[in-house]
């Protein structure tokens, strides 16, 4: 499996920015963000392909924007425009495929906080 540590959470009002990271141990074909709300299931958030082919989940498409750097084998997340529905548990997923179900990913890391109130 990949390592991969994520960096970046805090708290923010309604209406500020973010930038996650997450950092791999290697790079692999595809990374993703998932978020988890308290007494929700996990969801994904964006992907982003080695080939640079994006998703992003309707709730968030045109406020946040994936992007990676295959030289550090980092990921980011920038959140703009966030709102108090954005709180949640934010994870970083690696694997082979690009999936927008959590299933399809081997590699997790451990989450980082984000609160938006």
């Amino acid at each position: 499996h990949v390592q991969l540590v994520e960096s970046g959470g805090g708290a923010v009002q309604a209406g500020g920015s973010l930038r996650l990271s997450c950092a791999a141990s290697t790079n692999t074909y595809c990374m993703a963000w998932f978020r988890q709300a308290p007494g929700k299931e996990r969801e994904a958030v964006a992907t982003r392909s080695l080939l640079g082919h994006t998703t992003y989940s309707d709730s968030v498409k045109g406020r946040f924007t994936i992007s990676r750097d295959h030289a550090k084998a980092t990921s980011y997340l920038q959140m703009n425009s966030l709102k108090p529905e954005d709180t949640a548990m934010y994870y970083c997923a690696a694997d082979g495929v690009c999936s927008i179900s959590e299933s399809g990913y081997s590699s997790w890391g451990r989450g980082t906080q984000v609160t938006v109130s």
